[in-house]
């Protein structure tokens, strides 16, 4: 039996989040009975919870809810806890997995420590959190610093996009860093909601829309997602249907400086509808919207890019490599360049019916070929075995 201890997820099961969905499935869709898996939960309350998940052992790791370095600490006292699980039980030859490079000044000193008994210590990189505008420059400068060390002092480096990995090459050929690519998955299964039900005829009359009448985003609201331009070119275009945006926009200040920029709040097609957090319903929406737009500009691959591709037939993605390496010819791009997105609204206008079908069909293949949890899982459990010297 391998031990295989995660760490940097908030937890499982997952409600929101990437990494959360990653560990969830990994879990949950386990097929190999040679790996046991051990997850790290975070969690404000001080009556941590242990439990068992589909087999997982996971434990939550209590700490204080102050900003930004919550994460850090997080990450800190879950390697804290892997380490005196290992002591305790006296496992040996398994893997520690960090999600993500928050911890890279601390990482060095306990690379040596599970190294003492046997442990390999694995990193995936995420994307650039150092580029995201969110944070101060001082901040920005610490993930850089943090992401050269996780690279630096890692046993091996599991990237989710290709883009990553060569980026990982790039900048830190120094280092030699060993590395692999195994993809982000998604679920392409249809919902099993239909028009009929209430909760789906409630939406719809709640904000408005009809189904096929609004082009979609859902995403995290942060400046990186490239909000205003989307919004900016949609205000620009003749296009008659609505623009549906589901995201976190509550006590934003990027929505008010957002408002202030494009004036988006005269424009009656500009819908913020919250957040959707019933996945079905959320299938349902994407599933019926006449297409889905993606500004995402930095990360690897992104989880509701996947979700929009298995299940939105038109997807129109900024051209940027994470983007285009996912949705190859299922899609269509536009660019950052004034009028780009606007014209390509109007165009998409004009496609017919077939052309909308093939490439929904290319699209939902591509998700079923590439990104599929069944396959990303296996991947994973072959990689694990192969890497731990089963």
């Amino acid at each position: 039996m391998k031990d295989i201890f995660i760490v940097g997820s908030k937890g499982i099961p997952a409600n929101y989040g990437g990494f959360e969905t990653f560990v969830d499935n990994l879990v949950s869709r386990q097929v190999s009975d040679q790996l046991k898996y051990h997850v790290a939960c975070m969690t404000f309350d001080k009556n941590a919870k242990h439990y068992d998940y589909h087999g997982a052992e996971c434990q939550e790791i209590t700490v204080p809810n102050i900003g930004g370095a919550k994460a850090i600490l997080y990450d800190l006292k879950a390697l804290d806890w892997a380490l005196a699980q290992i002591k305790q039980h006296q496992l040996r030859d398994g893997i520690v997995y960090i999600l993500a490079c928050r911890v890279g000044p601390f990482v060095k000193k306990y690379v040596k420590r599970f190294h003492q008994y046997g442990f390999q210590v694995w990193v995936n990189p995420d994307g650039h959190e150092w580029k995201r505008a969110k944070w101060s420059l001082p901040v920005r400068k610490y993930w850089k610093v943090s992401e050269k060390g996780m690279v630096k002092h890692a046993d091996y480096l599991v990237c989710d996009s290709k883009s990553i990995e060569a980026y990982i090459h790039e900048d830190y050929g120094q280092f030699n860093p060993q590395t692999t690519f195994i993809a982000y998955g998604a679920d392409i299964t249809a919902t099993p909601l239909t028009a009929k039900d209430a909760k789906v005829r409630d939406w719809y009359a709640k904000h408005q829309v009809k189904e096929n009448g609004y082009y979609l985003v859902v995403g995290r609201f942060v400046p990186e997602n490239n909000y205003a331009t989307m919004i900016k070119e949609f205000m620009q275009s003749k296009v008659q249907r609505d623009f549906v945006l589901i995201t976190n926009v509550e006590h934003n200040a990027f929505y008010d400086q957002l408002k202030q920029e494009t004036h988006f709040d005269q424009d009656p097609r500009i819908k913020f509808v919250g957040t959707v957090y019933d996945a079905d319903l959320l299938k349902y929406i994407r599933e019926n919207a006449f297409a889905y737009l993606h500004g995402h500009s930095v990360g690897g691959t992104n989880p509701s890019l996947l979700e929009a591709l298995g299940s939105t037939k038109l997807n129109l993605l900024l051209n940027v490599g994470f983007n285009q390496e996912v949705g190859e010819d299922a899609a269509l791009y536009w660019s950052k360049e004034a009028g780009a997105l606007s014209q390509l609204l109007e165009k998409a206008e004009e496609l017919d019916e077939t052309t909308i079908e093939e490439l929904g069909k290319k699209s939902k293949q591509r998700i079923a070929d590439a990104y599929s949890w069944a396959g990303i899982v296996k991947q994973y459990e072959a990689t694990f075995l192969a890497k731990s010297g089963n």
